[in-house]
């Protein structure tokens, strides 16, 4: 019998011989690599986290005790340890376990978690409940070093130096968030990595004054307590001591006896503890240590040779983005391109190798992302800010306050907007229209396929104020191709047709492509719509529609409220138009992971179910 054979419930591992850890280890991490090679998902951070994972499970007590990861893609093994392995066979499909910690799968999690950088702030929280209600647990929250580059980071931190309780924070340091770490944390973190022998020198000095005869004791706790202590003689860990956080470390995070002896140590603590533990991102198997930053989140793959199974087969929309701007910022030097520790999936790799001038990274600090590049503008620059939708929401009132009240010319290229899919509830993109078309003065657009993403690129480019393009993570669509040139706040007439008009946003323009073609085909011929602009909303073709049409739809993958669909609702309502309205859009809800397919099946937001939702709503039945 294998030794994970025996972890079938919380705190199994704590029935395992210490002298059995290592094997243990191996199997987590061969069991992870088969899973995940046949679901897909986040793979090196995980591999990286195993002895660390397994450490603070014989230290802590499940569910009594709480486990806060940040981020939350390297809780595999903990998954595994709570008894929750029979889930790893529908990792991140739909109806199966989450690649998450989410309270809902278990009471060994906390918190849902998916964004970076909320751990300490959670784990504050949960001290302070803890306190004042007079209960008597452990809270450990678990930080990456990439993470820690986020300002509300250092904001948990300096409110856990003034907590004046017990909390544990570990910061896994594996040199690597997505993209490779940057920034002035990054640099100090990586002089205390290099600075190995602070811990045991500041340790061999205390025993040996302890062994003084007659004096030791007393010398040792003259120096701790005296302003000049011994930690003071050493640079590496005073930024957390200035704090009020006692740092421990750097330690070998692969060695568990090591770890639990520092987390024991910082048990005994009455103020908050740093344990800083180093680990390698992808441990174990020679494709991730070789390639961390493509083994972060992966899709199912060999297991033999860490090869893909399937190619893909044609250009993505972060393609398109990234060989235009690309090429925009060959002739124009004024261009320059942001992003927040996600030069890879944001298509902005390319550009950081052509222009590595006129590149900039801020980490994982999304407020900062557009608020610097607020500051180029004002200077004279137009920087696009790349960005998943669901890491902007972060930036809203940087997006209000900073770029739009001064009307700059910074173009924010949303990727990853809509039913994103197997990352789930944390990452959906489903409620940047709702957030973005309510900023006066913000050009928000979404291109119906590649062509319109090249020429909205193009135009947001040469627009002076502010913009924004969302467009979704899937394969280009390159039908319903036009020359129609990108006018602002002006949409498209795709086909004129009668009795009804379709106006769709984005991607749905492709569904409802397929979807009206049928009804053709059934002799139910429809008008349809390019949407184009989000905001500004094209209300004079809206009105032209009202007056020749019985029916207006509408169609977007975002939640209804705040939508597309109900902005041009209340136009036709305020304006004391008599037409039917109909608003084909998300529910106001948050989405399960799964494939897109099974996403948009659940919900009736298929193509069967919004053909037949169309139809009825015209009186063919």
């Amino acid at each position: 019998m294998s030794l994970i054979d025996l972890i079938n419930e919380p705190n199994d591992i704590k029935n395992i011989p210490e002298d059995k850890f290592r094997n243990l280890a191996k199997e987590i991490r061969r069991f992870l690599i088969r899973k995940v090679s046949n679901t897909g998902g986040h793979l090196a951070s995980n591999l990286g986290a195993v002895e660390l994972t397994m450490a603070l499970h014989l230290f802590l007590t499940f569910p009594e005790d709480k486990l806060i990861f940040d981020v939350g893609h390297q809780s595999y093994t903990h998954k595994l340890l709570t008894g929750r392995k029979g889930g790893f066979d529908h990792l991140r499909q739909f109806g199966g376990m989450s690649g998450f910690p989410n309270k809902k799968e278990s009471p060994c999690d906390p918190v849902i978690t998916g964004h970076a950088s909320t751990s300490i702030s959670i784990a504050d929280g949960i001290v302070k409940a803890r306190d004042l209600k007079g209960e008597n647990y452990k809270v450990v929250a678990v930080i990456g070093d990439g993470a820690l580059s986020g300002g509300m980071a250092f904001e948990a931190l300096n409110n856990a130096g003034r907590l004046k309780s017990n909390l544990i924070i570990v910061l896994n340091d594996n040199n690597m968030s997505i993209s490779e770490n940057v920034g002035g944390m990054a640099t100090y973190l990586g002089k205390l990595r290099t600075n190995s022998k602070y811990t045991g020198l500041k340790m061999n000095i205390e025993e040996k004054l302890k062994n003084l005869p007659y004096m030791g004791e007393g010398i040792v706790r003259k120096i701790k307590t005296s302003k000049e202590s011994i930690k003071s003689l050493f640079v590496p860990g005073m930024l957390f001591e200035n704090m009020g956080i006692t740092y421990i470390g750097p330690i070998d995070g692969h060695n568990i006896p090591l770890m639990l002896n520092a987390f024991e140590a910082a048990a005994q603590s009455k103020t908050p503890v740093l344990v800083h533990v180093v680990t390698k991102k992808g441990k174990g198997y020679a494709p991730a240590e070789h390639d961390p930053s493509y083994f972060h989140g992966v899709e199912p793959f060999d297991f033999n040779t860490g090869e893909k199974k399937a190619e893909k087969s044609s250009k993505t929309y972060t393609d398109i983005f990234s060989e235009t701007v690309t090429g925009i910022g060959e002739s124009s030097s004024n261009i320059v391109a942001v992003t927040a520790a996600m030069a890879d999936g944001t298509g902005l790799k390319e550009w950081s190798k052509r222009f590595p001038e006129r590149f900039f990274d801020v980490g994982i600090a999304e407020e900062h992302a557009v608020t610097f590049a607020a500051g180029m503008a004002s200077a004279g620059l137009h920087p696009i800010v790349a960005i998943y939708s669901t890491f902007l929401q972060r930036s809203f009132d940087q997006l209000i306050h900073d770029v739009a009240l001064n009307f700059l010319p910074v173009t924010i290229c949303i990727d990853r907007a809509g039913i994103v899919g197997c990352d789930g509830e944390t990452h959906q993109g489903i409620f940047d229209i709702s957030y973005l078309s309510g900023i006066p003065g913000f050009a928000v657009m979404a291109p119906k396929n590649a062509y319109e993403l090249a020429d909205m690129l193009v135009f947001a480019c040469s627009y002076n104020g502010p913009s924004a393009i969302r467009y979704p993570r899937a394969k280009a669509y390159y039908g319903c191709k036009t020359d129609t040139p990108i006018i602002l706040g002006k949409s498209e007439v795709l086909h004129m047709g009668s009795k009804a008009a379709v106006i769709a946003v984005g991607k749905m323009v492709k569904v409802m492509a397929g979807i009206l073609e049928e009804l053709r085909e059934e002799g139910i011929d429809l008008t349809f719509v390019n949407a184009r602009f989000i905001n500004p909303i094209d209300y004079d073709l809206i009105d032209s529609l009202c007056d020749t049409h019985e029916v207006i739809i509408t169609a977007e993958e975002n939640v209804k409220r705040g939508g597309f669909g109900e902005a041009v609702g209340l136009h036709i309502l305020e304006n004391g138009k008599n037409n039917k309205f109909v608003d084909i859009s998300l529910p106001d809800s948050f989405l399960p992971h799964g494939n897109p397919r099974d996403i948009r099946d659940s919900i009736g937001f298929d193509p069967v179910s919004l053909k037949n939702k169309i139809k009825k709503s015209i009186d063919f039945t």
